[in-house]
């Protein structure tokens, strides 16, 4: 999957947390919230209302607009190797959470159908 399919489909799937999502959805959706989040950091900065480096205006607003589809698509990427969503509250439990998580976000998905439908790559 490409930069831009990847994109599409996790902003068409807004806040969709059924179905599974391949290793390079949720990769280069992650690639393209760090972009949008310097972005919003840049113009932040640019327009003086960056609040002692913790973000302005911009960057609150785009980090509340792609919340939910980064829940989504993270939930959709657990559910590709057989994971229910409810993995991602590990997120709260620094470092070891992260670490977790981010093995799992690595993980090959289970080839072929599983509880959460059927393979992404076919």
């Amino acid at each position: 999957m490409s930069f831009p399919d990847a994109i599409r489909s996790v902003l068409s799937k807004y806040a969709t947390f059924r179905g599974r999502a391949r290793r390079s959805e949720y990769w280069w959706f992650s690639l393209f919230l760090l972009l949008v989040g310097i972005v919003a950091s840049v113009l932040d900065s640019a327009l003086g209302v960056d609040f002692e480096g913790s973000g302005g205006p911009v960057s609150l607003l785009v980090n509340l607009a792609l919340l939910l589809p980064s829940l989504a698509v993270a939930a959709r990427r657990l559910h590709d190797i057989d994971r229910t969503g409810w993995w991602l509250l590990l997120a709260f439990i620094p470092i070891v959470g992260w670490i977790v998580l981010l093995v799992f976000a690595l993980q090959n998905g289970t080839p072929g159908p599983n509880r959460f439908g059927p393979s992404p790559k076919s």
